[in-house]
């Protein structure tokens, strides 16, 4: 225990705890005035507490058990997504919680992890053969639109394209032929392009259709993004004032609790999804360039780990939570200055929520568990070798 404890990387750790403050800091400044969120600092602290919790223990426990029990993991997870939509509870037009002793947990949001760890298991499995499309590509590609689906259908487009943004990060790495990349990436921009143009030019078309399938909030979150001029009050109320309160905090920001006011009446989650706000209103430009470099520095750290790993699954596990961190960062930050659609995104290590927390702690103890052993197992090989020479 005392040896993985020293082989943890405490710049990261540092990290953590730097995050940790940020959050706990932000999310009082948020709800510190509200009645209904008044407890959400405390809350968010206990959270964190369970997350370092998580954090050690996955940490100290050899990450290829992982690899080992993939498939029923990913089977627990399946199980999971199929029971929120039986029994789940429906919260920001979304049917994706389940109620668990008083605690709201989140399979979509678990699933992330789980999917990550069934698809390196896959491509480890391949060894450093070039990936054939139907032998290979077409298995992971199952693999991930079954739960894309399934999240799809609990109305949570945020997660969903975060399991296709991580299957193309691992096949990007997995060996995959460059024809292949280059068609796949050819036909995804083609269908991005045609998709916007298609929106656009049969918008009210497509609005009726949402409509008759009770899918018509995701016109409110694409108009302001794509047609902000035909976008209606109410549809862009959420993205008009998100931006007038970053622009409002200028190079410095307003100061510490002194915007959250504002944000409370004007920007909806100030605490959860649309927590960037308060950093930017409150700290400035400064103070989102901190936090910025902050999830620069993490994930420089998260590469260099997969650079010093010895064997194959390591690395695909990592870059799986690379992306997946840097999806979430690029779409929670471009959704509030207009680079991207608004969906329910959480900003990673600093929104409030429970089960996004826990899932993010784990997957850094995930990484401390692949640096841990694969320097345990090089001083193994180094002693072995070692002890060779001297014999000789």
């Amino acid at each position: 225990m005392i040896t993985k404890l020293k082989r943890i990387d405490w710049t990261l750790f540092t990290i953590l705890l730097i995050m940790m403050a940020i959050s706990l800091v932000v999310i009082y400044s948020a709800t510190h005035s509200s009645s209904r969120f008044g407890g959400s600092t405390s809350k968010m602290a206990f959270y964190y507490l369970a997350g370092f919790m998580v954090f050690f223990v996955a940490a100290f426990v050899d990450y290829r058990l992982w690899i080992k029990y993939a498939k029923y993991i990913y089977i627990g997870g399946i199980v999971l997504l199929l029971l929120v939509m039986i029994i789940g509870q429906t919260l920001n037009n979304a049917q994706g919680w389940l109620s668990i002793g008083g605690l709201s947990l989140q399979p979509a949001e678990l699933f992330k992890l789980v999917l990550i760890i069934s698809l390196s298991t896959m491509l480890a499995a391949k060894k450093k053969i070039k990936l054939l499309f139907w032998r290979d590509i077409t298995p992971l590609l199952a693999v991930t639109f079954i739960p894309f689906a399934l999240v799809m259908v609990q109305n949570d487009l945020g997660n969903a394209l975060s399991y296709l943004i991580i299957m193309v990060a691992l096949l990007w790495i997995g060996n995959i032929k460059y024809t292949q990349a280059i068609i796949f990436t050819t036909i995804a921009v083609a269908m991005v392009v045609v998709g916007i143009r298609s929106y656009v030019a049969y918008h009210d078309q497509i609005k009726t259709y949402l409509n008759d399938i009770k899918r018509d909030h995701w016109m409110e979150r694409i108009d302001p993004w794509l047609m902000p001029d035909e976008a209606t009050a109410k549809a862009i109320y959420h993205t008009r004032n998100a931006k007038l309160a970053i622009a409002s905090g200028g190079l410095s920001g307003e100061g510490f609790m002194k915007g959250s006011s504002v944000q409370a009446e004007r920007v909806p989650l100030t605490y959860s999804d649309s927590i960037f706000v308060v950093v930017a209103e409150e700290f400035g430009f400064v103070g989102a360039a901190v936090l910025l470099l902050l999830y620069f520095t993490l994930i420089h750290r998260l590469v260099l780990v997969s650079l010093e790993c010895r064997e194959r699954a390591g690395p695909y596990l990592i870059i799986g939570i690379v992306a997946m961190l840097l999806y979430q960062i690029f779409e929670n930050i471009g959704m509030f200055i207009g680079l991207m659609p608004l969906t329910g995104i959480t900003l990673p290590f600093i929104s409030f929520g429970g089960t996004s927390l826990v899932m993010n702690m784990a997957c850094m103890g995930l990484v401390m568990s692949i640096r841990i052993h694969n320097q345990l197992d090089t001083e193994e090989v180094s002693m072995e070798a070692g002890s060779r020479y001297t014999l000789n």
